[in-house]
């Protein structure tokens, strides 16, 4: 474990009287790179089945490809470890029969369709590189959980409880620690693009400056709340926080943003942490987005709780079964596309449709995943957010999300001997009761009749004012800002050219806003798009928030996902290469240009 201190104690008190250790006993996860392809042989891999053979260790895999993206595993068999060949009976491309026994396995679905329903394949990460490359990359050990099982004890009545707060804050009362979750309690995210759907308790605050434990999965202002976080630091600055050892760090903005917490601890993936005898917890890395998000299990007393948080798939897709409770995200709308995108085939009856289909597959897949994973308890949460400023309301009748009233509701039907939970802000669900009899109606404590359930004010002006203060900076009333900016961020050597346009809060283009291009080739900044042929994009930003970003080296993402922007592409194609344009933070910006030498306007 790391600390974020200059010095790495071996004991963090919580209190006057009380501490602990956090003791590593395990070797950390790591990510084993299996395979790697140049993008000649990515480009060369036709739809269905694909047979590759590592040339440094002759092991071979199986990469399936659809119009959806890429799956892959290893060429074994999990019956007796057979090679797989083409199964010449499959006229569809997705079936591989084991040179052993028969054994048939759908590429498609990693699972066996002879016999049927015997096992699931273990599928590989496909990580997409820079340069159109990919790697298969396989997490070792896979079920790092395993290690040091214990067995489950009784738990009383009252001595784990499970408060739902708001969007993907929980708090835990495990004995007499109390561990919360993702705090974001007060102001937006991203920019001013997200707000709290429901309202927070009135003592949310007091629970989280008196947690023992506070866990952020990742940097996503959803769940790294600097807002909430300041009103934390003034009153109980040493609180222990922990955050995985993500490529990005989660506190990547700890020092610019000027909120003085003091005891962060960064844990290797992968490996239990021992608070005290009977309480443990351990963070796992995301298979998709390994560099940025990650999902938790917490061990009391033998009893796990799994929260997968934002995942696109916790621990490379293998997670624990049977877990006594399951916290997940459901809603989708998570992301400025299809939203934000605006020319060719971006009507709004093309975005209803297709917001409708992905939406439903979401719906579907948290499903079948809950369903394979058989927890005793499930709950969707971390999906409450709204598109609440009235500048937005285009993108909230737009963006439809999944309800989490539906995700039971389908569970329910497809596992019904799963319990499952959907609460409101200060919902308690009582573990021990609800784990030896489902139906106690005493094991879900619902809010006070008088409780607050949904927001319907958010201080706007307070933080849109100050979004829009940066708008008048005085390193905005000289344009070499833009050369400056771009080429300290340094992303180049691509066939992206893009035109950023400043606007009003409708989008419609400001006379005195500024108005460039920008051509990642030779990092340029020509007058007019390039006559050679390249991708081009055309964004459309609020003056205010990307006036912003830029002078606090802020994430893109604020603009991306906070639906800050409006998008065009030329042609209209997906470049993975185009993320890295969003990731351009640094706070020294203002500080390095004032002391540049600029021409005005």
């Amino acid at each position: 474990m790391r600390h974020c201190a200059e010095t790495e104690p071996d004991i963090f008190s919580l209190d006057k009287t009380t501490s602990f250790f956090l003791e590593v006993k395990m070797t950390p996860q790591s990510a084993q790179v299996l395979l790697a392809l140049n993008a000649e042989a990515v480009g060369s891999l036709k739809e269905g089945v694909n047979f590759k053979k590592n040339p440094e260790d002759g092991k071979c895999y199986i990469i399936y490809k659809n119009k959806d993206g890429l799956k892959a595993c290893k060429n074994q068999c999990k019956h007796q470890g057979g090679l797989f060949i083409k199964d010449i009976e499959d006229l569809d491309g997705r079936t591989v029969k084991c040179t052993k026994h028969n054994w048939k396995l759908n590429v498609s679905t990693m699972k066996y369709v002879n016999p049927p329903d015997c096992f699931l394949q273990d599928e590989l990460d496909v990580e997409i590189m820079d340069d159109g490359g990919l790697q298969l990359v396989e997490l070792n050990p896979i079920d790092p959980w395993l290690a040091d099982p214990r067995e489950p004890l009784e738990l009383q009545k009252g001595e784990v409880k499970v408060t739902y707060l708001t969007h993907a804050c929980m708090e835990l009362q495990l004995g007499q620690r109390r561990f919360m979750f993702d705090p974001w309690l007060k102001g937006p995210a991203f920019a001013r693009g997200w707000w709290l759907f429901h309202e927070p308790p009135a003592d949310s605050l007091d629970r989280l400056c008196a947690a023992d434990l506070i866990y952020i999965s990742h940097m996503h202002s959803d769940h790294l709340s600097y807002p909430t976080l300041k009103d934390l630091s003034k009153r109980r600055p040493d609180v222990p926080i922990y955050v995985g050892d993500t490529l990005r760090p989660v506190f990547w903005y700890l020092e610019q943003s000027q909120v003085k917490l003091t005891n962060i601890n960064v844990v290797p993936f992968g490996v239990w942490q021992d608070i005290d005898e009977h309480l443990r917890f351990m963070i796992l890395m995301d298979g998709v987005h390994p560099e940025m998000d990650t999902c938790i299990i917490v061990e009391y007393k033998g009893h796990m709780i799994l929260n997968t948080v934002d995942c696109t798939r916790p621990n490379g897709g293998r997670l624990p079964e049977n877990v006594d409770l399951m916290l997940s995200d459901f809603a989708g709308g998570a992301s400025g596309f299809p939203m934000t995108f605006s020319g060719g085939k971006y009507s709004d009856s093309w975005k209803e449709e297709f917001i409708k289909n992905e939406r439903k597959k979401l719906l579907n897949y948290k499903s079948q995943l809950v369903k394979s994973l058989q927890p005793r308890i499930y709950c969707p949460f971390a999906g409450y957010f709204v598109e609440a400023h009235p500048s937005d309301r285009y993108i909230k009748d737009t963006n439809i999300k999944n309800s989490a009233e539906d995700l039971n509701a389908l569970i329910n039907k497809i596992a019904p001997e799963i319990k499952t939970w959907t609460p409101k802000p200060g919902s308690v669900l009582d573990l021990g009761l609800a784990l030896r009899d489902p139906t106690n109606s005493e094991a879900i404590t619902s809010p006070p009749g008088s409780a607050k359930i949904y927001k319907d004010s958010w201080d706007f002006d307070l933080y849109v004012d100050e979004l829009n203060s940066a708008i008048s900076c005085e390193i905005f009333k000289h344009q070499s800002w833009i050369q400056f900016y771009y080429t300290w961020a340094g992303f180049q050597n691509y066939n992206l050219v893009i035109r950023m346009i400043e606007t009003d809060d409708n989008f419609e283009p400001l006379t005195d806003g500024y108005d460039y291009f920008v051509d990642f080739v030779d990092l340029s900044f020509p007058t007019k798009r390039p006559d050679r042929e390249h991708s081009y994009i055309e964004i459309k930003n609020r003056i205010g928030v990307m006036r912003y970003v830029v002078l606090h080296g802020h994430l893109w993402d604020d603009l991306y996902i906070g639906f800050q922007n409006r998008i065009s592409r030329d042609p209209d194609i997906y470049h993975h290469k185009d993320q890295m344009i969003m990731l351009i933070p640094d706070t020294r910006l203002c500080k390095s240009f004032k002391g540049s030498g600029t021409t005005s306007r």
